[in-house]
């Protein structure tokens, strides 16, 4: 267990996730059974947003682009999860896929998150495979790319996708751009 006393000195006496120093208090990211170091100084607004079923600011979490990178395990769990409770925001999914955690922290981290509801109707390839997040798909039509102004070609790989609300719909990058694709076309790898 970390005293008050040296999240105060590593944090430099502000938040650990947004910088903040007004009503700094010390957090315990939950499910940290193996962790030596659960703890992580969070400001009053922080806090205030991680109380359970609060909803959260977008513009306030944009600190996590930088906090996501702490070299203490808590906060980077922490910056994960938080992520992952925004992932239906292509900002938050950009960021969750550039942090990286080892598999100890992984598992901590995706311990603390519910088991989402199984959707009544899976999400489909052309072939009738269903598809799940982080699925690698190739592209089987040229699909005009409204707004963007290119050609998705036929046989583009799209990998580590994402499902939307709409089981029809998948989001992927293709050329660097974070587009949603139809479901029924592309193929499961």
């Amino acid at each position: 267990m970390t005293s008050e006393s040296e999240l105060l000195q590593r944090s430099d006496s502000q938040c650990e996730l947004c910088k903040g120093r007004e009503a700094l208090v010390t957090y315990v990211v939950p499910e940290s059974t193996n962790q030596t170091d659960p703890e992580v100084l969070i400001c009053g607004a922080c806090q205030q947003q991680l109380a359970e079923g609060s909803e959260l600011d977008l513009k306030h979490w944009r600190c996590l682009a930088d906090s996501m990178w702490s070299p203490y395990p808590a906060v980077q769990v922490l910056a994960w999860r938080l992520l992952k409770r925004m992932d239906t925001d292509s900002w938050a999914q950009d960021q969750l896929e550039m942090l990286y955690l080892d598999d100890e922290l992984k598992a901590w981290a995706e311990a603390g998150i519910e088991e989402e509801v199984v959707d009544e109707d899976p999400t489909l390839d052309a072939n009738g495979a269903p598809l799940s997040a982080g699925d690698s798909v190739t592209i089987i039509k040229d699909l005009d790319v409204k707004g963007a102004g290119f050609v998705a070609k036929r046989g583009t790989p799209v990998r580590n996708i994402s499902l939307t609300q709409n089981p029809e719909h998948i989001e992927g990058r293709v050329n660097g751009t974070r587009i949603v694709i139809i479901a029924a076309y592309v193929k499961k790898n």
